[in-house]
């Protein structure tokens, strides 16, 4: 009997909690990351073979909090390499949940394909009582697999919610909710029947439609995040400068992207000495907008970028221009 061609999908692991073993089924915070690999995953895992054709790439395998930026780099080759010259109809990437939406955000901003990309992981080991690994990777894999997906960027799908990769952070250190995207809400879900439902597109520019999926990236801009706090001081900022090692300095202020008076005065130093500074809010949710004090030493505004998204952003513009100008436009599409 004939069936239906079954998607071809690209599993690219890199570890993180969805790779776990704990040392018994109630571990849920001391379990050792990287002990699986994505064969394992297909091995333990039947269904997957009822939903999509799935070939694996084991890049990394440990903790995201060792993700560094050629990893980006590497990940961004392989994705392109799999949709465009090996002709898979998506990508599934598994991914330690703590820097996942920087990963997610970097691809969903360099990635010259409309084809899914979706990234997943998970927020208790695979041996664990209870563990999502398993019905996020099912759900990730029917993601990718849905001709729905096309022309949405980056995914991210946990807990059987789709995600845009602009809008999403994780929001939580163990619920399995962890991933959210603020007042402006998931794109769908995968449902109890199985189906894949968008109820909305992501509406700022992204994959090839970035100007950033056309560069040939080897190396990014050197950027830090500078934390606001009550009574900061600058001395950070001043630190970044003088070490002559960074090209630019997001600050994750207070509110609409505040900071200390003495926060202030260094970054006027740093903008006067070529670094470009963004403002960023540490809220979690909202705009932060041009306001007469930080315009007289031109100063970016990240829009609604949380402070980790902005830096990304930034070090890609950095990769185009070092013109204040440009990349608040920059800011303002993406």
């Amino acid at each position: 009997m004939w069936g239906i061609l079954m998607k071809k999908i690209k599993l690219i692991a890199t570890g993180g909690t969805i790779s776990a073993r704990g040392t018994d089924r109630m571990d849920l915070k001391d379990y050792q990351s990287g002990y699986y690999t994505g064969k394992d995953f297909i091995k333990h895992i039947p269904e997957i073979s009822n939903i999509a054709d799935v070939d694996v790439t084991q890049l990394t395998n440990f903790s995201s909090t060792h993700i560094q930026t050629e990893h980006w780099l590497e990940l961004r080759k392989l994705v392109e390499e799999a949709l465009n010259e090996a002709d898979y109809d998506g990508v599934v990437i598994t991914h330690g949940t703590n820097t996942l939406e920087e990963t997610a955000y970097f691809l969903h901003l360099t990635v010259n394909s409309e084809k899914p990309v979706v990234c997943v992981g998970a927020q208790r080991p695979f041996t664990a009582l209870g563990s999502d690994a398993g019905t996020n990777l099912v759900a990730a894999i029917r993601v990718a697999a849905n001709s729905s997906s096309f022309g949405k960027g980056v995914l991210v799908v946990m807990n059987d919610e789709i995600n845009s990769a602009r809008e999403v952070s994780k929001t939580s250190t163990y619920r399995l909710e962890t991933f959210q995207s603020g007042t402006l809400g998931l794109l769908g879900y995968v449902d109890a029947d199985q189906t894949v439902q968008f109820y909305r597109s992501p509406q700022r520019r992204h994959t090839t439609n970035s100007q950033f999926s056309k560069l040939s990236l080897e190396k990014l801009a050197a950027v830090e995040i500078v934390y606001s706090y009550a009574g900061a001081n600058g001395d950070l900022i001043r630190y970044i400068l003088n070490s002559g090692n960074y090209d630019g300095i997001i600050v994750a202020g207070t509110g609409a992207g505040r900071c200390s008076a003495q926060e202030g005065e260094a970054l006027k130093e740093a903008v006067e000495n070529g670094l470009i500074v963004v403002r960023s809010s540490r809220v979690g949710d909202g705009r932060v907008v041009p306001i007469e004090s930080f315009q007289e030493f031109s100063c970016v505004t990240a829009d609604n970028l949380n402070p980790q998204k902005a830096r990304i952003l930034l070090m890609l513009s950095l990769s185009i221009s070092n013109d204040v100008s440009e990349i608040q436009r920059v800011f303002d599409d993406y």
